[in-house]
């Protein structure tokens, strides 16, 4: 081992160790993520929206703040006595449990004799709680049996079923996603050994980003939910591994010209380094865009998800590369590279082929394949034809749908889960009149000023707080569906008119409807930033203007096909009842974001080689060597995205099938063919207003003459 060798290989050994050292500090964090994570979503809702107003003013008609549990009991055949005993028995018990606010009101009975409903305050603690005493009161009432169905449902028993999804992450989905990467790295590299780099980098990038989320969020700097929990697990992995890819690729180039791995690493990371570092903080300012954002669900996502970037940023171009020179050529072993000066080319003849075929027919590939992507955007009249209720989110059926569907066959669907209407004292008994008369309002009613042991009645004293009076509007439609969204539209254009009242209405669905709203809001004011952002990147990157314009145009396009397929997929095959008011801003950010990572990798590398043999040679060498690194790169971030389907959470099923099939449109479609041929058939012009595009433009008017 020579004096220079031997220094650089204990330099990397050193950085290994401290690497592992920092690892074993940070590991345990990945599992804890669940213990900061807050599911509700009213803690997420902007501070100037009417529920949160609500919320607010709710706080102060009460001494304990509560989410309801509906436990309803259905016979078709009509309630008996035993069935009635047996309801008596469970209500004495539920009132034992620790969480639950007493007294609890009497059950309510259904007018056709089949039901039986008993509403169930829940201490408004962390998430977690609630879940921990809906499962109780699930283990009280043993389920349906001789006939008689129990269901525990309404918001408490939503948010405990979202908690068990949730709980998942930190297990199940984890271990699909190193499966999945596991699996396409040996079969990508076909070798018993060079998987175990990337993948124990991705482990690390993960340890690191857990730690700095668990501390941020522990210290309610942000707040982290079950949602963007799952999609940092499987972003850290996916993009982690096509950043390993990348320099690995580059790395495996630089042994055949290199003697010793040290030397072949420096030359690789300086190569590659601009390329992930540019690629990575194209997507970090990408997300950190949601920080514009009203809701603060997607405010805390943009920090979370830009943390593993950095993290995985920092761990692919430091712990990497010294594991890599660990290695040496044995890490590729059985296929070491030698160092025979050969064409990295040579490995990649079907790329070669596929550069050939872009150069012979350049105008009709990108023409084609431009007009196949915008016949896929015709799919995108699907999409948005209806909107997912809450008890529309799991891919199976869970308790508290199945108790919504029994509450909304038996009583007015709202019933437990009312609009709540805050109004002054003087003018409630106008606004409870026009409240009354709102097409979709069964019942309105005030809360009453003495202790409440069942619903409000309609002649009750009201309680008055502050000089105003909480009305309580018990909705015609489920509380979490579009017939309840509109209903609340109406209620509040009817309740504002009302002279003096200074009425606010909130309550469950008031607050899907402000959710809604705020993601409407964030899409029109987030999606233009991030195009600006990342158009500003690419033009520092590429020293030019009309390639990065090129390069946003194809990556929208791709994404509206994307959404388009998705589209057809989510109503004709999936048969989901709609997305998510979310899906198409987190869309739209991962997609953009990680589909502009691939065309940042292509035009380096072919800008690289344009400054070396002119520009369309340039497209053709820089096709032809990133083709399989970046097609493998782009199979591996769409399998670990596609890995959410473990999770049965319809809007995160969607969000992982979308990145998965615009991921692959990008590398497959966009990357492999549209750009370069467009890139080709431009020729120098692609660098323009920069200096290549003029030295290269004389450069072929030369060859040519």
């Amino acid at each position: 081992m020579s004096g220079r060798g031997g220094r650089a290989t204990l330099i990397a050994v050193a950085l290994v160790l401290a690497w592992l050292v920092i690892g074993g500090v940070a590991g345990p964090y990945s599992g804890r993520l669940s213990e900061v994570a807050t599911n509700d979503n009213a803690a997420f809702l902007p501070t100037n929206a009417e529920a949160t107003r609500a919320q607010d003013l709710a706080g102060r008609f009460v001494d304990r703040e509560t989410t309801p549990a509906l436990v309803v009991y259905e016979r078709r055949t009509g309630i008996t006595d035993a069935d009635r005993q047996r309801v008596g028995a469970d209500v004495a018990r539920f009132a034992q449990v620790p969480g639950v606010v007493t007294p609890l009101p009497p059950p309510i009975p259904s007018a056709d004799g089949q039901a039986l409903q008993v509403v169930v305050p829940v201490d408004d603690a962390e998430g977690e709680e609630i879940g921990s005493v809906v499962e109780q009161l699930r283990d009280i009432t043993g389920g349906g049996r001789d006939g008689l169905t129990v269901d525990v449902a309404g918001p408490a028993g939503l948010l405990a079923d979202l908690i068990e999804v949730f709980a998942a992450i930190d297990g199940p989905l984890l271990l699909v996603t190193l499966v999945v990467v596991l699996i396409i790295l040996l079969i990508v590299y076909r070798s018993p050994v060079l998987w175990i780099f990337p993948l124990l980098a991705a482990g690390m990038s993960y340890a690191l980003a857990s730690v700095f989320v668990y501390l941020l969020a522990d210290a309610d700097v942000i707040k982290l939910n079950g949602q963007a929990q799952g999609i940092l697990t499987v972003l850290v992995f996916g993009a982690g591994t096509d950043y390993a890819l990348l320099l690995i690729a580059r790395y495996r180039e630089e042994l055949h010209r290199h003697d010793r791995p040290w030397d072949a690493m420096r030359t690789a990371w300086k190569g590659a380094a601009p390329a992930i570092i540019a690629s990575g903080g194209t997507v970090i300012v990408s997300l950190l865009c949601l920080l514009l954002s009203s809701l603060n669900s997607n405010r805390a996502l943009g920090p979370v998800a830009a943390i593993g970037i950095a993290a995985t940023l920092l761990v692919m171009l430091t712990f990497l590369p010294a594991l890599l020179v660990i290695g040496g050529r044995w890490a590729f072993w059985p296929r070491r590279p030698r160092a025979d000066q050969a064409d990295p080319r040579a490995e990649h003849g079907i790329w070669s082929r596929i550069a050939g075929f872009v150069a012979r027919h350049a105008r009709p590939i990108w023409l084609s394949t431009a007009v196949v992507l915008a016949l896929l955007t015709l799919g995108l009249t699907q999409l948005g034809a209806t909107t997912l209720g809450q008890s529309d989110l799991f891919t199976q059926r869970t308790d508290s749908v199945d108790g919504q569907e029994v509450i909304a066959r038996h009583y007015p669907a709202g019933t437990g889960s009312p609009a709540t209407i805050f109004t002054t004292e003087q003018t409630a008994r106008q606004v409870a009149q026009v409240a009354q008369g709102v097409p979709g309002v069964a019942d309105v009613r005030p809360l009453p000023a003495g202790p409440q042991t069942g619903p409000p009645q309609g002649n009750a004293t009201p309680k008055v707080v502050d000089g105003r009076v909480q009305l309580e509007a018990t909705l015609a439609d489920p509380p979490d569906s579009d017939g309840a969204e509109r209903t609340i539209r109406k209620l509040r254009v009817a309740v504002h008119q009302v002279p003096g009242a200074d009425a606010v209405v909130g309550g469950f669905t008031a607050t899907n409807v402000d959710t809604s709203d705020a993601a409407r809001r964030d899409q029109n004011v987030i999606i233009p930033v991030v195009l600006v952002v990342i158009a500003v990147i690419l033009a520092l990157l590429l020293r030019a203007l009309l390639a990065p314009l090129l390069l946003i145009a194809t990556v929208l396009l791709s994404f509206a096909a994307t959404l388009g397929l998705c589209a057809l997929l989510f109503r004709h095959v999936f048969d989901f009842p709609g997305v998510d008011t979310s899906f198409p801003l987190f869309a739209f950010v991962f997609l953009v974001a990680l589909g502009i990572d691939y065309n940042i990798f292509l035009m380096s590398r072919v800008r690289e080689e344009s400054v070396k043999r002119g520009t369309r040679a340039g497209v053709l060498a820089g096709l032809a060597v990133t083709g399989g690194v970046i097609t493998s790169a782009g199979i591996v971030l769409a399998a670990t995205f596609s890995a959410l389907a473990v999770l049965p959470l319809v809007v995160l099923v969607e969000l992982g099938t979308a990145v998965a099939i615009g991921v692959l449109i990008d590398t497959i479609i966009v990357r492999s063919l549209l750009v370069p041929a467009l890139a080709y058939d431009i020729g120098p012009k692609v660098w323009w207003p920069g200096r290549l595009s003029r030295a290269n433009g004389e450069r072929e008017a030369r060859d040519a003459g």
